[in-house]
This record gives C-alpha cells, structure tokens and sequence, in this order.
C-alpha cells in the first residue's frame, strides 16, 4: 500500500519493486482489493491498482472508534 500512496502503479512496476513472483503479490492485492483498501483497473494485459479512499476512510473511523472506546471487554473465564 505504500508503493500506491503516490498514484497507481502496474503489477509488473510492483513486483519489480517488492521483487516479489506475480502470483504471490496477486495474492495479497486480491485480499486488499476484497477488503476494500484498493482498486484495480485492467489496460490490455497488465492491471493497475491504486488506494481506493473510501475504503480506507472507513477502515480509518473503525480504527479511531477502537481507539476512542471506553469500553473494555473482560473475559468470564480465566486461564489457568
């Protein structure tokens, strides 16, 4: 993700840079782009992704409502 802070990158420029195999770090942007962080946009035989800012102002109002919670969950059980 922070090869993509600064615009949309192919896959090939990214696993050139990660030195990464292709299906390896196919891999991984399938799971950022089902989790909503990313997005991909195909040209001719390459894919290109980049932040996708909705996802990732979500994440970040679930991210400060954990932090703002005062809350705290204790467990009835205690380990032995």
């Amino acid at each position: 993700m922070e090869r993509l802070k600064d615009g949309e990158q192919c896959v090939c420029d990214l696993t050139d840079a990660l030195k990464s195999a292709q299906s390896r770090l196919s891999f991984h942007l399938k799971v950022l782009k089902d989790a909503g962080l990313i997005k991909d946009r195909p040209e001719g035989r390459w894919i290109y992704y980049s932040l996708n800012a909705e996802g990732l102002e979500e994440l970040q109002a679930v991210v400060q409502g954990l932090k703002s919670s005062r809350h705290r969950v204790r467990s009835s059980s205690r380990c032995c």
